[in-house]
């Protein structure tokens, strides 16, 4: 059963904006201002993930189809919302970073090429804005009973995973992390609690939290504790096997190249890690007060 208003949510102005930036600002960088390397190339796969993924659902809300399908609608849309939100906040960031220059470029590129370059990181700021709008339009308001997803600790579940993945990436970025057998344990760490947090994105979003057999909130609750006493042994274990002088480097090392140096990748993980446990904290507190209803 689909809550009053939910139309309006997907097909108003946030929705009608995110397609309109979204289609702008890939066709922008795929007409002419050009992308290249890892980061081009997410940035080009998060625009035309969110595009497509916005566009099936505003068609599944328009002809109501969304009633067909074996999930929970309104927990998809609002963990894809803030899923959307993450992947243009990050893609805004980076391909002004790596793309954008006040210079002209050499020919045959040319100036062109900066300003399309500089108008899609325009648009790709303003199509983080409009998911972020969203965001906070469908975020369940204190009292609320509603979907999930659509409550804090919903909310920061995508962002806990989401982070995760940008741990992941700097661990298989030569982070050496197979020399100790402490930083193998904060690994796992990071692989449970990223598991467990699919998990309980999954259950929501299809719908299955009623069938567990125990109490669903309750069930986050225990979960989210245990992952904070996990990110918290992390915590202490990683930044101390990497960087004290006993077992690593407390400084870069000056012959590190930019872009392939392992002190790097471990302070990238070390920084992911307590951003991770304090919002595996705030995770806890906002758990112990939700209202959802599991079938909306």
């Amino acid at each position: 059963m689909e809550p009053p208003g939910s139309a309006y949510l997907h097909l108003g102005a946030p929705a009608v904006l995110q397609l309109a930036f979204g289609c702008t600002t890939f066709s922008l960088v795929a007409h002419r201002g050009g992308f290249t390397g890892v980061q081009g190339t997410f940035c080009m796969a998060a625009w035309g993930f969110c595009f497509a993924v916005s566009a099936l659902v505003v068609a599944c809300e328009f002809t109501r189809l969304h009633g067909c399908l074996r999930l929970s609608w309104g927990n998809f849309t609002a963990a894809f919302a803030m899923l959307a939100t993450l992947l243009c906040a990050t893609a805004a960031v980076l391909y002004p970073l790596y793309f954008a220059r006040r210079e002209c470029p050499p020919e045959p590129a040319g100036c062109a090429t900066r300003d399309f370059r500089l108008a899609a990181s325009v648009f790709a700021g303003l199509l983080f804005l409009a998911y972020a709008v969203e965001v906070a339009l469908t975020r369940a308001r204190p009292g609320q009973v509603t979907s999930y997803m659509a409550t804090v600790s919903g909310l920061l579940k995508i962002v806990q995973a989401f982070v995760a993945c940008i741990i992941f990436g700097a661990l298989v970025h030569d982070s050496r992390y197979g020399r100790y057998v402490a930083t193998q344990w904060c690994v796992a760490v990071y692989s449970l609690c990223f598991l467990a947090t699919v998990a309980v994105v999954a259950l929501s979003v299809m719908g299955h939290t009623g069938g567990l057999g125990c109490p669903f909130d309750r069930l986050v609750v225990v979960y989210t504790f245990l992952a904070v006493l996990l990110y918290l042994s992390a915590a202490v274990i990683w930044p101390v096997f990497c960087f004290d002088p006993k077992y690593g480097k407390p400084k870069r090392p000056p012959d590190c190249t930019r872009g392939s140096c392992p002190w790097d990748s471990q302070l990238v993980v070390a920084i992911f890690t307590y951003v991770n446990l304090l919002l595996y904290v705030a995770d806890l507190a906002y758990s112990q007060r939700i209202r959802f209803v599991p079938s909306l």
